[in-house]
């Protein structure tokens, strides 16, 4: 199956240089210049990934992440950052927007290449877990990302925020750490802070109800059992 990738960057020179390395490696490539653009072009590709800048005009690659995050059709879109920023405040905020994954430029094709590479052969793994769990009043469903509350509600998930509360719930009464979890979830070829956590677990508790995850300070997050 032919992988789309669409180009997000304001840098024509850097988008040409990664394009001529996606192609080669196989991937269909599509571009746009500008945030705005963007939203508009994964919209009509619908790509498997996007590599995404931060800093551009019209609008900036972390409003357009969260345009595309909140589009269900695009719901299995996956965005790295490709950014200058370093600072550990534009890292949140773009795994707040829905990141996959957060690289610092300058950019060394060869190095990316192999990234997503492996990215998508861990994307294309199956798994043998259950699809469905229901705990505690809620059905989590793994087949569309979707969880049911006792109420009736049913709340589609960024896939990210989908995963740690899948991973808590398989775990009932059982404390994970935040470094269990970035590892669980983000894997350990991709280097995220600790808050990123924090972050995403605000954010499910947000949408599903606060009752669902404990804290436990210091320590990390816990899915309680029904007792």
């Amino acid at each position: 199956m032919e992988r789309k990738i669409l180009l997000v960057d304001d840098d024509e020179d850097i988008q040409e240089m990664l394009a001529y390395n996606l192609v080669k490696e196989g991937y269909k490539v599509f571009k746009a210049l500008n945030g705005k653009e963007g939203v508009r072009m994964a919209e009509e590709s619908n790509p498997d990934l996007i590599l995404m800048d931060i800093m551009m005009p019209i609008m900036d690659g972390i409003e357009a992440g969260r345009l595309i995050k909140s589009n269900p059709k695009l719901h299995n879109t996956h965005i790295i950052y490709l950014t200058a920023r370093a600072e550990e405040f534009s890292e949140i905020a773009a795994f707040e927007a829905g990141a996959d994954d957060y690289l610092t430029k300058p950019i060394k094709p060869r190095a990316l290449m192999s990234r997503i590479g492996a990215f998508f052969r861990k994307e294309s793994v199956k798994t043998s877990d259950e699809d469905v769990i229901r705990k505690n009043g809620l059905v989590i469903n793994k087949k569309n990302y979707t969880v049911s509350t006792p109420e009736g509600n049913s709340i589609v998930l960024p896939k990210k925020e989908f995963e740690l509360l899948y991973v808590l719930a398989q775990n009932p009464d059982k404390v994970l750490s935040r470094d269990e979890l970035l590892h669980k979830i983000w894997g350990t070829d991709v280097f995220v802070v600790e808050r990123t956590v924090d972050v995403h677990i605000r954010k499910v508790r947000e949408k599903v109800g606060e009752n669902y995850i404990k804290t436990l300070k210091g320590v990390g997050y816990m899915f309680p059992s029904e007792d």
